[in-house]
């Protein structure tokens, strides 16, 4: 790869991990769902007006967008308020990929590699340090609300990976018409009209830039800058980048929010992301001890 597209390769990880701070600035001014409903509205308009609908069928984009809607940003943003600091959800919500690999399991037959094993094992173990250390700013319900999110974002990783080869950024755009309304009709339901009212009444330029941010940073760049890097090297050069997203997640959060770093938060993240790394980079670890001479 390149080094310019290395830069860009990190800036959209550097982008997906601090967009946990933005997201926690947003709510401190606006409801969860009401930003989430904003997010994907903004989203969806304008950008539709330019880009066609993928070739693909109107319950693969419903789908898509009611899991990463509803289910991944929807429960990420109502734990993010209050329930969990930004830098441990942008670490938590990253367990996605192991349920990525059990639905696709399930869905296959296949079993698990003893490699897949350590690495869900450590994992779990950072997960486990976590529920032993909730506090003020991390509770129980924050946690929970954030495995169900990557859960939920798993699951919109099945669907897409049905969806075959398609304009990414499209498919972002088409599928998030899908998530508007079930979070505005959640929004209205749970927050109430006084609540979307206050909300906007007390949003200032600074929110209103965070929803942009959500929208067109973190979803229409990230996306189409990750699905062009896809398009021109393999993926093993490429995915690998992922695993600084909880990196600029848990150090922009210290950075800009203060949040602590304690060594449990240190040893969770290095659990986690340990078992992440070696999921990721053992097939080519082991085509290297495979050569000759090593």
């Amino acid at each position: 790869m390149s080094v310019r597209h290395f830069l860009l390769a990190l800036a959209v990880v550097a982008v997906w991990g601090t967009n946990f701070v933005v997201i926690k600035l947003a709510l401190g001014q606006m409801p969860p769902l009401l930003f989430a409903t904003l997010r994907f509205a903004l989203a969806v308009f304008p950008a539709i007006l330019f880009l066609p609908r993928p070739a693909v069928p109107w319950g693969n984009l419903a789908a898509y967008g009611l899991l990463i809607g509803v289910g991944q940003f929807g429960l990420m943003f109502v734990a993010m308020n209050g329930h969990i600091s930004p830098g441990l959800a942008s670490l938590v919500v990253q367990t996605q990929v192991f349920f990525t690999i059990g639905m696709a399991m399930v869905l296959s037959g296949e079993r698990l590699a003893r490699v897949q094993v350590v690495a869900l094992a450590l994992a779990t173990a950072g997960i486990a340090v976590i529920v032993a250390h909730t506090d003020g700013s991390t509770t129980p319900l924050g946690l929970v609300l954030m495995l169900l999110a990557a859960l939920s974002w798993a699951g919109g990783n099945i669907v897409s990976r049905r969806a075959g080869p398609v304009n990414m950024v499209a498919y972002v755009v088409w599928s998030s018409v899908f998530a508007v309304p079930p979070l505005a009709l959640l929004c209205l339901a749970m927050e109430g009209w006084p609540a979307i009212e206050a909300g906007f009444a007390h949003a200032g330029w600074g929110t209103w830039a965070a929803a942009l941010w959500q929208a067109v940073g973190n979803a229409l760049f990230g996306y189409a800058a990750w699905g062009w890097l896809l398009g021109r090297y393999p993926a093993a050069t490429v995915t690998p980048m992922a695993l600084l997203v909880p990196v600029f997640g848990m150090g922009g959060s210290a950075l800009l929010l203060g949040e602590g770093l304690p060594g449990w938060k240190l040893t969770a993240a290095a659990l986690v992301l340990g078992g992440l790394a070696l999921n990721l980079l053992w097939p080519r670890l082991r085509d290297w001890l495979a050569r000759p001479g090593v």
